[in-house]
């Protein structure tokens, strides 16, 4: 498939990019500074951009199979990030067609899942707390997807770990799955790929943990 790939840079970016590439893809992974890309192969090509113009993304999502993206924020202090530049990423895609587009969010945007014990629903409510302004942004971008007309996917993980790639984790479509409590960046960016040409979870928020 052609890929294009927007956070690039990111810890899901990255691992988006690099296991896309050892799978045989074709990806164009759109920086701001392309210095800060690690990855680097056969069948990858580097878009630098301005992440705030549609106009100027719209060569890097024309003619792609499917969109992903690792945006959003890293802090309270970034909380709006996701929405506005999800919101150029979708205007280039619609201007071009393009109609696949992954993206993460988190797991507490969703519901909680129907067998959470005392403990998660307290936890899951002091992070809310914590992160109110990062999980309004994401509800927010959310719904910039639910508006538009691609083909979207909402993937939602909990705390993230940096650690090898398993596959061994679990996916709920339109839930989560009980006692989810972390997942690795590299297991994430591999559920994304395989959502990728699932029809099972177009327009869906897709809870994915261990």
């Amino acid at each position: 498939m052609k890929l294009t790939v927007f956070g690039a840079t990111g810890g899901i970016g990255q691992e988006i990019v690099r296991q896309a590439l050892a799978s045989g893809h074709r990806v164009t992974a759109v920086v701001r500074d392309p210095v800060r890309l690690a990855v680097r192969g056969e069948g990858l090509e580097v878009f630098r951009a301005d992440l705030t113009d549609p106009e100027a993304l719209r060569p890097a999502v024309a003619g792609r199979d499917a969109v992903l993206s690792g945006l959003g924020a890293h802090s309270r202090k970034d909380a709006g990030v996701a929405t506005r530049l999800t919101r150029t990423v979708l205007a280039a895609m619609e201007a071009e067609g393009t109609r696949r587009v992954l993206v993460v969010s988190a797991g507490p945007v969703g519901p909680a899942p129907a067998g959470a014990g005392l403990l998660d629903r307290t936890a899951l409510g002091l992070i809310s707390a914590l992160l109110k302004d990062v999980y309004a942004d994401l509800r927010e971008m959310e719904a910039e997807l639910a508006r538009s007309t691609t083909d979207w996917t909402s993937v939602r993980p909990p705390r993230l770990q940096n650690k090898p790639v398993t596959g061994t984790y679990r996916t709920v479509v339109g839930g989560f799955p009980d006692k989810g409590r972390f997942i690795a960046r590299a297991d994430v960016a591999h559920a994304m790929l395989a959502m990728t040409d699932d029809p099972g979870t177009v327009k869906q928020g897709v809870g994915v943990a261990y």
